[in-house]
């Protein structure tokens, strides 16, 4: 059988490559997907979901604005865009009109070609309106867009918690087996007229989830109902039912995604900007009820905003003792976690937003219905604890000439503090010198605090940060960081106060055209963990992660597209033997003339040590959904995505996706386990346009 499958992938394998070779019509990669593929790959210790970011990239993708319109708000969406570019742009507009075409791009200062390259897809040309209406429900209803779309995932695969079991076993361990059925469902429904009103409801069914039946009589596990609109009055933008807010540089609060360390480094350490709306299926970054950011003067402006909602934990004698957060509810077990519990936030934002400065004062009150209390361990110390909670932070940013001086500062109930500043200078276009420091105390306490740092929580970390990006020649660009961060008391997996270690990077970028890109990384990363011997003894040493990673991106007139990823890593405990891992994918995609139809195939090849050596790469996947695998041990992964556009109304795309391993027969373990060495699933996905 191993055989056979061997066979059959080697044959997937060389039918792939040789349509890659010979297809001359073939469309180019999305931009926005090579953005979201950089901001992802490196990040793997970030707090931030991920799918939910992705989602929102996907969205401004299908619904591109006019440049020549384009506000501050609107532009500071983008994460590839500077504070100071976002200002060249609408200076640029200020001073010189309307732009015509994409080539009067280059006529703003500072901007360079990657920019634009990942500018492009998100905006269109066009003259404003000399006249601008005022929405009314005719003009709403006449030239809003609308979208339905619905997603299954099917696996060709039995995983060990959908086997069926006798009634008397499943009598004494009811939690042996899953609800509902290995299908994951969604629905999704928007509207959206201009920039100003969005509206919307998603539902979401995970896999192994009852549906209409037993626990979930109502449909879908969960629902997120939202309402947002913008600039009415001096109303900038008020937001009812699901939300996320996000202030300063997020000590105080924030729900929205950060860039995380291995960001571009013109947009690492961009200001959070206020309230959005919440669409996608994260069951869990958000809230719940009413906000509204109010225009006090022409620099001044007000936010508040209010929440209830039920959340999922475990509740142990009248104490919470931990927050679940995955959004499963596939069994008995998890279903007791379900909304066993309440949290009221409320909260405000004072911003001045002027010429050479920004200034911006946050403050957030935070209650749940009982107290939480985590059992205690070495780690959990200084986590959370209490019922309620509430922070007040200060946020500032200041400009002189090349110079940026930036940074919050917050305090919590108890007066523990934490800070991050940072000083930015670039002497030209395109270059870029940050030095950054961190200070969170370990009993810093936040429930929803999320910023840049080694750790997933902005609590018992200091660290200084240092980084360049320039061009060494016309075409090469070079981005370095090194992070050295300490941590003053015990981490999880980590039984020793006091630790520190160091996180560097180095990449060499060469692009002379824009049909021809290749970078070289390398990332070295050293963190004390705990280390058990052969005769069982512990203690606590150094790990080192080295990382490379090689990838080309070559492509003839937006017709062809090849992408080459080479990646490895090495893994180990000083003194010990390490672990490594290697992997080669190739990538492209191709479209008809005569159909309205593309194809995007994919192949990789892996080969690790262990779990510890895993790599990672960004598999292009139908749209709203977030792939990005994680592969070891000894196999091979094929992928084909299939898009057809019936018409400019009805949308149809599909994923098959199959992994084999071999050097296992058996994937995964519990309940997720999988009695084979093969991994197959398929993705559907309709779309109506309205």
């Amino acid at each position: 059988m191993n055989y056979k499958m061997n066979r059959l992938l080697r044959v997937m394998l060389i039918i792939c490559i040789t349509i890659l070779l010979s297809v001359h019509n073939l469309c180019a990669q999305e931009v926005w997907e090579e953005l979201a593929e950089q901001l992802m790959d490196e990040d793997e210790n970030s707090s931030f979901q991920w799918d939910t970011h992705f989602e929102e990239l996907s969205e401004l993708r299908e619904n591109p604005i006019n440049i020549n319109t384009a506000t501050k708000e609107q532009l500071e969406r983008f994460p590839f865009l500077s504070d100071q570019l976002v200002e060249n742009i609408l200076y640029y507009l200020y001073k010189y009109g309307p732009m015509l075409t994409r080539n009067e791009l280059w006529m703003i200062e500072d901007i360079d070609r990657q920019t634009i390259h990942y500018l492009l897809p998100f905006i269109y040309f066009e003259t404003p309106e000399k006249e601008q209406y005022k929405p009314n429900i005719k003009r709403i209803l006449k030239y809003g867009k609308q979208e339905l779309s619905t997603r299954v995932d099917i696996p060709f695969y039995t995983k060990a918690g959908y086997q069926q079991y006798p009634a008397e076993t499943l009598k004494k361990n009811p939690n042996k087996q899953y609800l509902g059925y290995g299908y994951y469902h969604n629905l999704r429904y928007s509207f959206h007229y201009r920039d100003q009103i969005y509206a919307g409801i998603t539902a979401e069914k995970d896999a192994g989830e009852p549906f209409f039946t037993g626990q979930n009589k109502k449909g879908y596990d969960f629902y997120s109902l939202y309402l947002l609109i913008r600039n009415i009055g001096h109303i900038n933008t008020l937001a009812l039912g699901n939300y996320r807010v996000s202030y300063g540089y997020g000590l105080v609060i924030n729900t929205d995604f950060g860039m995380g360390k291995t960001a571009t480094l013109s947009t690492l350490g961009n200001k959070s900007r206020g309230i959005r709306k919440h669409s996608s299926t994260d069951e869990y970054n958000y809230f719940q009820g009413m906000a509204v950011s109010y225009k006090l003067a022409k620099r001044w402006t007000l936010d508040g905003f209010y929440s209830y909602r039920k959340m999922d934990g475990i509740v142990d004698n009248q104490f919470i003792r931990s927050l679940k957060k995955d959004g499963y509810h596939r069994l008995y077990r998890e279903f007791e976690k379900k909304n066993t519990l309440t949290n009221q936030l409320v909260g405000s934002n004072l911003n001045y937003n002027g010429k050479y400065c920004e200034l911006g004062l946050t403050a957030v009150y935070n209650v749940f219905n009982k107290p939480l209390n985590p059992e205690k361990k070495y780690y959990n110390i200084y986590y959370p604890r209490g019922k309620d909670f509430y922070n007040v932070g200060g946020d500032y940013k200041f400009f002189w000439k090349r110079f940026s001086l930036l940074g919050e500062t917050a305090i919590d109930k108890c007066g523990t503090w934490a800070t991050m500043n940072m000083l930015r200078y670039s002497p030209k276009g395109g270059t870029q010198l940050i030095v950054m420091n961190r200070y969170y105390d370990a009993k810093y306490q936040s429930v929803y605090a999320r910023s840049i740092g080694e750790g997933s929580t902005v609590q018992n970390e200091s660290g200084f940060y240092i980084g360049l990006e320039t061009s060494i020649l016309k075409y090469i660009k070079m981005t370095c960081y090194g992070d050295f961060f300490y941590f003053p008391w015990k981490k999880y997996l980590v039984s020793k106060a006091g630790t520190k270690g160091l996180d560097g990077l180095l990449q060499l970028s060469y692009s002379p055209t824009y049909e021809l890109e290749m970078f070289i990384r390398y990332r070295y990363k050293k963190k004390e963990k705990d280390f058990t011997a052969e005769d069982k003894t512990k203690q606590t040493i150094p790990s080192i992660q080295q990382k490379c990673r090689y990838q080309l991106n070559y492509s003839v007139k937006d017709k062809l597209t090849l992408k080459t990823i080479a990646d490895y890593v090495r893994i180990n405990f000083r003194g010990q033997s390490a672990s490594n891992g290697f992997l080669v994918s190739q990538s492209a995609a191709y479209t008809f003339h005569l159909l309205p139809l593309q194809l995007d195939l994919s192949a990789a090849w892996f080969n690790t040590d262990d779990y510890n050596s895993r790599l990672t790469i960004y598999e292009k996947s139908v749209l709203y959904a977030f792939s990005m695998p994680s592969f070891y041990y000894k196999g091979m992964r094929v992928a084909v995505n299939a898009r057809y556009e019936l018409n400019k109304h009805i949308i149809l795309q599909a994923k098959y996706g199959t992994t084999h391993y071999f050097n296992r027969d058996k994937i995964s373990s519990a309940l997720e386990e999988i009695d084979g060495s093969t991994k197959s699933d398929l993705y559907l996905q309709l779309r109506l346009k309205f």
